[in-house]
């Protein structure tokens, strides 16, 4: 099998679940090269790595550049890693949107890794962990309208979000008056219903605006109602997602118990009697989505209409898993 060079762009909490899902997955890498905003030996996933300054003759013969950094490292380097030869997978925000580049969940559109121009962009970690669940049942029953209320845990403000929330745990547990820096307000014993800037013309945050976007790109419905809520909560790891979902087609829960069942990336955790639900300390370095809470919405009349609970590892399957498995499909359709 051919053996390919992979770069990496940022070390933070991302950039190493990146380096640990490559070697558990066994991704056939000839190398690893690891580039941030300084040289230094930093110590990945368990391995010394040798970092390197980024710049703009890095990528030169590199297969596939992961980047786990910022918006402003995938846009200053984009254009270097596309005239290298090399495929970008960028986590960033940065070009989610651009008609040009795809926004892919394997499992959830993997068709459009067949357009790529050398971009590829990873959609949100809600926005995964959700379609994840949702696009099975979407394909099944098309989806119309969704209302989703989010509960994100620390680790999507990163690295510095987790140790913020640790640090804050200790202090207040101690009687001391806690710190705060990463998040608008202090995280610990409290929930923070806001994430990201808020979009001024209709108050939704843009972490909010992104579960619409993104989803109606991926599912390839411009048409599709959605309205979210998102919430940060005192948890250091794993989002979880209440949806209210409406399909033009009635389904029932055992329907979707079933389709949800046999689909990858999906593991139902559904049995309410027995105290059996998603909860994001079980989902926590797990690479399935969990579902559960599966009913029927009592507020319709017809049987167009479920609600459920999912949860996901932000950092796996809404980040560094799924990079990966964009990597994997790129091999697997001969694409790189």
């Amino acid at each position: 099998m051919k053996q390919y060079r992979i770069g990496l762009v940022g070390v933070g909490a991302v950039g190493a679940e990146m380096v640990k899902v490559l070697r558990e997955r066994n991704f056939p890498c000839a190398s690893i090269d690891v580039f941030a905003s300084r040289e230094r030996d930093e110590e990945i996933a368990g391995e010394i790595f040798r970092v390197k300054e980024t710049t703009e003759d890095s990528f030169k013969g590199l297969d596939i550049v992961l980047f786990a950094g910022g918006t402003a490292a995938s846009v200053k380097f984009k254009d270097a890693v596309v005239a290298a030869g090399a495929v970008m997978i960028d986590n960033s925000r940065a070009f989610r949107q651009d008609p040009d580049v795809p926004l892919v969940v394997p499992q959830v559109n993997p068709e459009d890794l067949d357009w790529h121009k050398g971009v590829i962009a990873n959609p949100n970690c809600t926005t995964a962990i959700m379609l994840e669940a949702v696009a099975p049942l979407h394909r099944a029953k098309t989806l119309k309208r969704l209302v989703a209320s989010t509960y994100q845990a620390a680790s999507g403000a990163g690295a510095a979000g987790m140790a913020e929330l640790e640090e804050q745990m200790k202090t207040m547990s101690a009687g001391g008056v806690p710190e705060v820096k990463a998040f608008a307000h202090r995280l610990c014993d409290n929930l923070i219903p806001h994430i990201d800037k808020f979009d001024e013309t209709n108050w939704y945050t843009l972490e909010e605006l992104k579960m619409l976007n993104e989803s109606r790109k991926m599912l390839h419905a411009p048409d599709l109602m959605l309205s979210c809520t998102s919430v940060r909560v005192p948890i250091l790891r794993a989002h979880s997602e209440s949806l209210n979902l409406e399909f033009e087609n009635e389904i029932t829960p055992e329907e979707a118990r079933e389709i949800l069942s046999r689909s990858e990336g999906v593991k139902v955790v559904d049995d309410p009697l027995a105290n059996v639900y998603p909860m994001p300390m079980d989902a926590t370095a797990k690479y399935d989505v969990l579902a559960g809470r599966i009913r029927q919405d009592i507020s319709r009349k017809d049987k167009r209409g479920l609600d459920m609970f999912v949860s996901g590892d932000q950092l796996l399957r809404g980040a560094a898993l799924n990079a990966v498995e964009i990597a994997e499909h790129l091999v697997k359709r001969g694409l790189v």
